[in-house]
């Protein structure tokens, strides 16, 4: 079974015993749409094909961005009702590069956030240019990090950090992803390939059927957590469509602050009515 070379979104080759899968979005950072998930969780199902296969690699095109996340043009069109549409394809990428039977690495230059950062924890390994930069921007934008961020940056960097990452949308530079534990290495970005064909070469000379028991019982522990992405998931619905997240996207793509304080004040607005129908004194 061949892989297929005709993929709207993507871009895939197979080098030296590995499948480098590119996310060809450069226009819109490699943000990821419904079509954009398909294509990767295809591509990477193909290896079951090809036992030859040793490793993939999953990158974004061009120098600006490994990922900068969703494509709000398309998580903008979701709402409580059609919210499993997205959710499930994002559950089913990370799955599946959580189940593959080799290690993935994600090849990160450039912008690496909010989904896109979530789509780099879900690999096995990390290696980064200089002008990598990781971040959570559910906060800014009104979405919500429960695929992946939630539970496995605790896990990586610490409870505090990784609150202080998603509530207060902290970024790190390459070097400092290293240093937390978000990255596993970090090298000048002319080297980014060569350091990459690298790992996928080192990886080709070794037991393929240890790679995959042992990545079985590397994952045993954090596979636990999969009630937690079904919680995720139910939490996120709840958020798509809302006047908020709306108001996050819409600020982000006219490149302006969201006004968020309109939402509180509208519900400090209804907790006073409340109150009154109730005959509580306010202060």
């Amino acid at each position: 079974m061949e892989l297929r070379s005709d993929f709207r979104d993507i871009a895939t080759e197979i080098l030296d015993g590995a499948l480098w899968v590119t996310i060809n979005r450069p226009e819109v950072r490699n943000a990821f749409r419904e079509e954009t998930l398909d294509e990767i969780k295809e591509a990477l199902e193909w290896t079951a094909y090809d036992p030859r296969i040793a490793c993939a690699v999953i990158t974004g095109a061009g120098d600006k961005a490994f990922s900068a996340g969703g494509d709000f043009h398309a998580m903008m069109r979701l709402n409580r009702h059609n919210a499993h549409h997205w959710n499930d394809r994002m559950l089913g990428v990370a799955m599946t590069i959580r189940g593959l039977p080799i290690p993935v690495i994600a090849m990160v230059n450039g912008w690496c956030m909010g989904g896109g950062h979530e789509l780099a924890l879900w690999c096995d390994l990390v290696i980064a240019s200089e002008n990598a930069v990781f971040g959570q921007t559910g906060a800014k934008v009104g979405a919500c990090p429960t695929v992946g961020a939630t539970q496995y940056i605790p896990r990586m960097i610490g409870e505090r950090l990784a609150r202080e990452m998603i509530f207060l949308c902290r970024t790190f530079t390459a070097e400092e992803a290293v240093q937390v534990g978000l990255a596993n290495k970090v090298v000048a970005p002319d080297q980014l390939r060569d350091a990459t064909r690298e790992w996928c070469q080192r990886i080709r000379g070794f037991s393929s059927q240890t790679l995959r028991a042992t990545k079985k019982s590397l994952n045993h522990e954090s596979d636990e957590l999969y009630a937690s992405w079904q919680q995720g998931m139910e939490l996120l619905a709840s958020i798509w469509g809302t006047d908020e997240a709306l108001e996050g996207m819409s600020a982000f793509l006219e490149k302006r602050a969201p006004d968020f304080d309109r939402f509180r004040q509208r519900s400090k607005e209804e907790v006073d009515a409340y109150l009154e129908q109730r005959g509580v004194a306010r202060q």
